[in-house]
């Protein structure tokens, strides 16, 4: 699968060239689904997933000009065949996966089964912004955060600070964002020290592409990386 970890969508045009690389072919030609799951626990989520899918949104996700675009909401495959929807992953160009609580994702990533279908998406661009970069890696950042939007002792909870580890680097996104204290430089070098893998810390104009297990940063912003 080729990877482009975003911190907060397609910002500038450095990502946006990556993207068209990693598609080997224009957007315009490229088909992609949309899954908007991990923004419903927050307040004003369904707005929020609405803004994204209309293109409202400055991530730019959804407004870029796909050939087509679908939505595929993770939380309804477990009550439909596979067939209604494991066809149409293998098929689509791109996966758009927005941001949102990392632990909700998370869950029903491995509860729909799109976790397990995701590597052998050899093909498939997907595309990550926030909590949908985070979930690919082995630990989530925003673990004490996401615990405060899913139920106390859920199963949910008990996942608090585990990613799906299907990359070797962990990611922490947002970084020195004005409205985000604990993406301070310093909060976050202290947070990947506690952590046995390399951390990439990204602000919004940077992006992490990974193809042919090549990891390249591609900036027109600020990052970081500390080593384990």
């Amino acid at each position: 699968m080729k990877l482009l970890l975003t911190s907060s969508g397609i910002r500038n045009q450095s990502i946006a060239d990556a993207l068209v690389e990693l598609l080997g072919k224009p957007i315009a030609e490229s088909s992609a689904l949309f899954v908007p799951t991990g923004i419903y626990p927050f307040p004003g989520g369904a707005g929020m997933a609405w803004e994204a899918m209309a293109g409202e949104s400055r991530s730019r996700l959804c407004g870029l000009g796909w050939k087509s675009l679908g939505v595929l909401e993770l939380t309804a495959l477990p009550s439909i065949q596979e067939k209604s929807w494991v066809p149409m992953v293998r098929e689509t160009d791109a996966l758009l996966v927005w941001g949102g609580d990392v632990l909700y994702l998370y869950h029903w990533m491995r509860k729909s089964g799109l976790a397990d279908l995701l590597p052998s998406l050899t093909d498939t661009v997907y595309v990550g912004v926030s909590a949908g970069s985070i979930v690919l890696t082995p630990h989530n950042c925003d673990a004490e955060f996401d615990l405060g939007f899913v139920p106390e002792g859920s199963e949910m909870a008990q996942e608090a600070d585990q990613g799906l580890g299907l990359v070797d680097f962990t990611l922490y996104p947002h970084l020195d964002h004005p409205d985000m204290p604990d993406t301070s430089l310093a909060n976050i070098e202290n947070w990947a020290a506690g952590i046995p893998a390399p951390t990439y810390a990204i602000d919004d104009d940077t992006a992490i592409k990974v193809a042919d297990g090549t990891v390249e940063v591609v900036s027109e912003g600020n990052w970081r990386l500390f080593n384990a």
